[in-house]
C-alpha cells in the first residue's frame, strides 16, 4: 500500500468531499494494476493555475497552467515516491468540457500522476497505450468510465 499525504493550496478543492479518501483510493486501485509496483508515499498538492503555470515553467520550461506533473523522488528517498500536483482550474475546465464528473477527472489525473511515479510514461504510441489500459483498469475498480473513449452526438461512446 502507498501512502498518500495530500495537500491543499487553493481552497477551491474543498468543493469536493473526502480528499485524502478520494486520492487514497485511485492510487491503491493503480497499485492494484501494477505487477512491479514501487512502495512509498505519494505527496498530492491541490493547487491552482497559477502554481501548476510556475512548476511548468520551472521543471518542463514551458508555459502555462496543465492539469497534472509528476514528480519523482530519486532513488524513492526514505521511501518517498514522490509529488503529484494538479491545478483547479484546469481540471475543472476539462471535467465539464468532457461532461465527466470532477470526481472522476480527479481520480484519472491522480492515477496518470500515480504511474508516472512509478515509472510509466507515455513518450511514444506504445508507452501510451500501455499507460492508458492501465489507467482504464484502474478506473474501472472504481467505477469510472473509460476516459479515452470519444463520445458522439448521440451521447454514445465509442471506443478509441
Amino acid at each position: 500500500m502507498n501512502a498518500v499525504d495530500v495537500i491543499i493550496e487553493d481552497e477551491a478543492w474543498q468543493a469536493l468531499n473526502d480528499l485524502t479518501g478520494l486520492s487514497q483510493k485511485a492510487v491503491d486501485a493503480a497499485s492494484e494494476e501494477l505487477d512491479d509496483m514501487h512502495p512509498g508515499g505519494v505527496a498530492i498538492l491541490l493547487a491552482d493555475d497559477a502554481a501548476l503555470a510556475d512548476l511548468n515553467l520551472r521543471f518542463r520550461q514551458k508555459s502555462g497552467p496543465t492539469n497534472v506533473l509528476s514528480f519523482p523522488s530519486p532513488e524513492h528517498i526514505e521511501n518517498h515516491l514522490g509529488d503529484v500536483a494538479l491545478a483547479w482550474g484546469v481540471m475543472k475546465k476539462e471535467a465539464e468540457q468532457a461532461g465527466k464528473s470532477i470526481e472522476d477527472h480527479v481520480r484519472h489525473l491522480i492515477i496518470h500522476g500515480f504511474l508516472h511515479l512509478q515509472g510509466y510514461d507515455h513518450q511514444n504510441d506504445d508507452e501510451a497505450e500501455e499507460m492508458e489500459a492501465i489507467e482504464c483498469r484502474a478506473l474501472a475498480r472504481l467505477g469510472v468510465a473509460d476516459p479515452y473513449a470519444i463520445k458522439t452526438p448521440a451521447g454514445e461512446a465509442d471506443a478509441t
